[in-house]
């Protein structure tokens, strides 16, 4: 089973504008808040950072100041171990731990060291050697980051008053994080609580505030709405419109103007168009009926003997024939005098396999084949309009034909419980394809006389009695048109 889906409708303009400037209020709330904790973040690191270089210079100065006063310039392990004690001091003093080694990396005083460090012999790596030498401070700082250790670094170079270095100090500045944290914590608890009320002030503002804008919109939907050709359409008038609704307000208001004036051109070209297209069905449907009358009195010319003891009924019939085609013309003449359109059915019951039959009559001919599968089918019809439908439908049959083949025409009527289906087939050169859609059209003929109004008017005949007409075709084969009334 196939599920049918709706297409889901396009958001207005007022739901789109309200929807933007939220998502522009959230967008901007998370930079907020983003930049904010960014911003925090790296004046964190830059405090610490600073902090860290202060301690450092402080402990450079009290190690300078130790190594000038003891001459420890370029002297042995042992002479440095003899003030080990004054070195000892300095971490009780300023409260820290450090480490200090020589140019080529083996230890001097060790206080506090990375794991790395450690691991290496308490020995500095050359790899760190290197990148402490290269660089131009002669200072360099590393992040330790494992489970045991998390702290900044800085390993600087101690230089003589020639700018000599003589010794590596290593100093370990270990962050205090906790209290850094949770002022940002607290801050961005209050930004939050302050966003919510913002962002629900401004939902209740961009609701109004998109209501307002599309007011005008609206105004201009509502009146484009009620617009149509054969209506009298209000131009809009509007108040303090800015100045894009007011171009929108005059394109409107012109485009009322152009379609007043383009409904009454039209008016007037339809008017003239009626009373020619009732001047050719006059004249087609005065014509129609002719054909038949001539052919009806061609065949009784030649087939009439006055010596056949059946002469009075052929005659009797003939007159009958003739008067019914002289009644349609009286018809089409008298509806025409009235200014009115084709006369309406006279609905009556009628058995329509003898209106059928008295239709076909009118051309006997051998190759037109009659078939029932009921003797009576009773319709409410007009008999004259039905007659008019079956021998229009015949001719056509018959001009399909070319001359070189024999025409093969069948009627056939099927009696079914709720419809009768008539059925007119050809054994003629079949419909083109790209003209299909187009034969039921007035005006539309593929012949080289007349104007096409014969399958549109057996349409409308049709139509008028409820029924249906359709058609298959095959091109050098023929056609097939079917009539469906539905039984009452």
């Amino acid at each position: 089973m196939i599920k049918s889906f709706k297409i889901p409708k396009k958001f207005s303009f007022r739901t789109r504008l309200f929807v933007v400037m939220i998502i522009m209020l959230f967008v901007a709330g998370l930079l907020i808040l983003g930049s904010t904790s960014i911003q925090y973040e790296s004046q964190r690191e830059n405090y610490h950072l600073g902090r860290l270089n202060r301690k450092e210079i402080q402990i450079q100065r009290h190690i300078d100041y130790l190594v000038n006063k003891h001459d420890l310039f370029n002297s042995s392990d042992s002479l440095w171990e003899v003030y080990a004690v004054d070195f000892e001091k300095i971490n009780e003093i300023h409260n820290i731990q450090y480490s200090l080694f020589k140019t080529d990396g083996s230890p001097l005083f060790i206080y506090h060291s990375p794991l790395e460090v450690i691991a290496n012999d308490y020995v500095l790596d050359p790899i760190l050697l290197e990148k402490i030498f290269s660089s131009k401070e002669g200072r360099y700082l590393e992040h330790y980051n494992s489970d045991i250790d998390k702290f900044h670094a800085s390993y600087r170079l101690l230089k003589d008053r020639f700018q000599r270095p003589y010794a590596i100090l290593f100093f370990p500045y270990f962050e205090d994080v906790s209290f850094s944290e949770n002022e940002l914590n607290n801050f961005l608890e209050n930004l939050y609580q302050i966003y919510i009320l913002l962002l629900f002030g401004v939902i209740f503002i961009a609701y109004f505030l998109s209501k307002f804008v599309t007011r005008s919109l609206e105004t201009i939907r509502v009146k484009m709405g009620k617009m149509g050709l054969e209506k009298k359409n209000e131009k809009i008038y509007l108040k303090n419109a800015t100045r894009e609704i007011d171009s929108l307000v005059n394109s409107y208001n012109k485009m009322v103007d152009d379609l007043a004036e383009s409904a009454e051109k039209l008016a007037k070209t339809e008017r003239e168009n009626a009373w020619q297209e009732m001047a050719r069905q006059v004249a087609h449907e005065i014509k129609n009926p002719l054909t038949p009358m001539r052919l009806t009195i061609q065949s009784f010319e030649h087939t009439y003997n006055p010596d056949d003891p059946d002469s009075k009924q052929k005659l009797k019939e003939f007159s009958k024939l003739l008067i019914q085609q002289i009644d349609t013309m009286s018809e089409v003449a008298e509806a025409f005098s009235d200014f009115a359109t084709l006369p309406k059915p006279m609905m009556k019951d009628c058995d329509l396999v003898e209106v059928t039959q008295m239709a076909i009559n009118i051309f006997q001919h051998d190759y037109i084949v009659f078939s029932s599968n009921e003797a009576h089918i009773f319709h409410k019809m007009d008999r004259t309009q039905w007659i008019r439908v079956i021998t229009n439908l015949i001719q056509n049959a018959l001009h399909s034909v070319s001359k070189k083949k024999t025409p093969q025409i069948g009627v056939q009527i099927v009696s079914e419980p709720t419809q009768t289906i008539v059925s007119i087939t050809d054994n003629g050169s079949g419909i083109p394809d790209k003209l299909k859609s187009k034969i039921f059209e007035p005006k539309f003929t593929t012949k080289s006389a007349g104007m096409g109004l014969g399958l549109g008017i057996v349409k409308n005949i049709i139509k008028s009695h409820k029924g249906k007409i359709s058609f298959v075709s095959t091109q050098k084969k023929g056609t097939t048109f079917s009539i469906v009334l539905p039984k009452e």
